[in-house]
């Protein structure tokens, strides 16, 4: 027995305690807890069930809470808050690799890349944005994305995927360099869509970026297309994170961050079914890090957080009531609603008819045939539809979206009948979630302050190393 007892102790030890080779950090950009429950409690719905229905994070065994705010503020931005989960430092909103006094700070992606492990940096918006650029660039403001840009060049990690370049040309007109030509003067392959990619897996250095960004490198590529809006081979981000488990494996070990970069667009947009699409998109691309976990269980950390919540999202606004599953019944995005709603008017101007509105509101939201639409309901839409005709209907400007007064009163419409609500365009306060799962998983309990991920994942590493 005493021999039986100590070959289980081996082999627990072996298990639960074996060398760390693989990471994958994965950050859901303004994905708060009420983002993630309301993913669950939707697809609960939409199988007859009260409750939820899991995502594969939620299923982790190890689950923490963390802070949010910034050194200059108790809001934080997605560079700070980049900063803080990729370098373990507070710094001041807007900036990006540096701590509050304006000092580089360097990245767990540096740090474990300078240790000779292949990094890859992965996201769904473009790969000179805050949170990846966390990873690899120090500015003293995130706006600098030509500079920041440059120093993924210069990073000289493994592997990139994303939408492309958001500044691929320097604002300066005296400054002639290309950021993809950089790229590829600097040993990177560029491969154009997944297809591409599939033939190009020998490179050197590697980076995944949308088809269409090959047409006219000049111009600014900020996101692929949001979950809820894709067409048939555009670029996923679970594509991206299969092609660089396949890209990096063989390299005995790989350190990624994988960034659900639109949920904190759809939450700027108050756009409740386009954000929960985004959270499930992004638990996919977490099944496949857990499918390759489950392969190399005792090698492997997988660790999902947020930067910060975006838009104040509620799961109640009023009565003892959700009906998340309406939401269903949205078809597009609530940019690509505006969109619609722009070329509609763009076509035919003032003589724009309402019946072509509504038209369009019941193909894209379902209104009038599965979504009920009152009378009151209706006189706030074609109060709307008014002042588009004369032109003086209102926009709200967001951060990454300017939503007509037709078009926001026709989502909102939806969110409230579902039940969703929301406080702010903007970021909050809350608190964000941690799951872990794998080596050194355990750690990530407990309610701690956002800097911490960084340093658990490195301490990980150092205590189960060989």
């Amino acid at each position: 027995m005493r021999k039986i007892a100590l070959f289980i102790i081996l082999l627990c030890s072996t298990v639960c305690f074996g060398e760390i080779r693989y990471i994958f950090y994965m950050i859901g950009d303004g994905m708060g807890p009420n983002q993630v429950l309301a993913a669950e409690m939707y697809r609960a719905e939409l199988e007859g069930q009260i409750g939820c229905y899991p995502l594969i994070m939620t299923t982790f065994p190890y689950f923490g809470s963390a802070t949010s705010y910034s050194a200059s503020n108790g809001i934080t931005d997605s560079a700070a808050a980049g900063t803080a989960l990729a370098c373990g430092a507070k710094t001041n909103n807007g900036c990006l690799g540096v701590d509050k006094d304006n000092n580089e700070v360097n990245s767990v992606a540096k740090i474990l890349h300078d240790e000779g492990w292949p990094v890859g940096i992965m996201t769904s918006v473009a790969i000179d944005h805050a949170t990846p650029g966390a990873f690899y660039a120090h500015v003293d403001k995130r706006d600098k994305y030509f500079e920041i840009g440059k120093q993924l060049v210069e990073s000289n990690y493994d592997f990139f995927g994303g939408a492309g370049f958001h500044q691929p040309v320097s604002p300066d007109s005296t400054e002639t360099l290309n950021l993809y030509e950089y790229c590829e003067d600097n040993e990177y392959t560029l491969a154009h869509g997944l297809k591409d990619a599939k033939g190009k897996l020998d490179a050197q250095k590697l980076i995944l970026i949308q088809e269409n960004d090959g047409i006219d490198r000049s111009k600014p590529s900020e996101s692929i297309p949001y979950a809820i809006d894709r067409q048939s081979g555009d670029l996923t981000l679970t594509q991206i994170t299969e092609t660089a488990i396949a890209y990096l494996e063989n390299r005995g070990k790989f350190f990624m961050m994988i960034e659900g970069g639109k949920i904190d667009y759809a939450g700027h947009s108050r756009d409740g079914a386009t954000n929960i699409q985004e959270v499930l998109d992004f638990d996919e691309a977490i099944s496949v890090a857990y499918r390759f976990y489950m392969e190399h269980p005792d090698e492997t950390l997988i660790v999902v957080t947020a930067d910060h919540e975006t838009g104040g999202m509620a799961l109640g606004n009023g009565k003892y009531v959700l009906n998340l599953q309406l939401l269903q019944n949205q078809k597009c995005s609530s940019w690509a609603l505006n969109e619609a709603l722009k070329g509609l008017y763009d076509e035919f101007g003032k003589k724009t008819k309402w019946e072509q509105v509504k038209a369009l509101l019941q193909n894209t939201l379902g209104f009038y045939d599965t979504v009920e639409i009152s009378d009151k309901d209706e006189a706030k839409l074609i109060a709307a539809y008014k002042q588009m005709l004369k032109g003086k209907g209102k926009t709200e400007k967001t951060l990454y979206n300017d939503i007509s007064e037709l078009g926001g009163t026709a989502i909102n419409l939806l969110n409230k009948k579902a039940k969703l609500g929301w406080t702010s365009y903007s970021h909050t306060a809350a608190n964000v979630p941690v799951f872990a799962v794998g080596v050194g998983a355990e750690n990530f309990t407990g309610w701690y302050d956002n800097t911490l991920i960084m340093q658990k994942i490195l301490e990980a590493v150092k205590k189960n190393s060989k």
